[in-house]
């Protein structure tokens, strides 16, 4: 069965008071998203040994082989693009008090978590992700990846949370100031009842 693009969880309007436009989320989900959606079927319908195979399996068999480099980055995206609109919500900013207690345990205050995270968000060279996660220790971590990876390789932990660097989804509206549209997305868009409910 095919690999579909989902649905976001609200209208390509809803975040535009929040820092990002109607056309950012029509070109980066609608157009974006999609096309590693179709290029993933591509590589599925011509390899029989991924025919049948969830996403998840799909990223770990082909990660870290160079001829399956093209399948990983298209099932990457795809991944890491699902769970980036689930951890943007129209109502985002508000950290609920579970999440908000295991924060200030593991990074010493709300604002200091923010911080790291932010500073993984800029310090990430060129195109990736900024990830919130919960380690095997059972403590949440901050980490971030390149392209397409992701911490269902990298083995850091549950990915709870992912602000997406790449250009493409903040050109339009912040330019170049990277810094500025993850301090937004912390403040504004960040669905910390999804990270919560993440942490079960």
């Amino acid at each position: 069965m095919a690999f579909e693009l989902p649905s976001l969880p609200y209208s390509h309007n809803a975040l535009a008071g929040r820092g990002m436009c109607q056309e950012t989320l029509e070109l980066h989900h609608d157009k974006h998203h999609q096309a590693y959606v179709t290029a993933l079927n591509g590589f599925v319908e011509k390899n029989a040994a991924l025919q049948g195979k969830s996403l998840e399996a799909i990223i770990q068999l082909a990660h870290g082989k160079a001829d399956m480099a093209p399948v990983f980055n298209n099932a990457g995206q795809h991944w890491n693009h699902s769970l980036a609109w689930l951890s943007m919500s129209p109502t985002g900013g508000g950290v609920p008090g579970k999440l908000e207690g295991k924060l200030i345990e593991d990074f010493g205050s709300l604002s200091a978590f923010k911080e790291a995270f932010k500073a993984a968000a800029i310090g990430q060279f060129g195109s990736g992700w900024a990830w919130l996660v919960l380690a095997p220790d059972g403590k949440l971590k901050i980490t971030k990846t390149a392209n397409a990876s992701t911490p269902l390789v990298t083995g850091e932990g549950k990915a709870l949370i992912v602000l997406d660097v790449w250009e493409h989804g903040y050109y339009l509206d912040f330019r170049n100031r990277r810094p500025d549209y993850a301090q937004n997305w912390l403040d504004k868009l960040a669905n910390y009842e999804f990270a919560a409910a993440q942490l079960g």
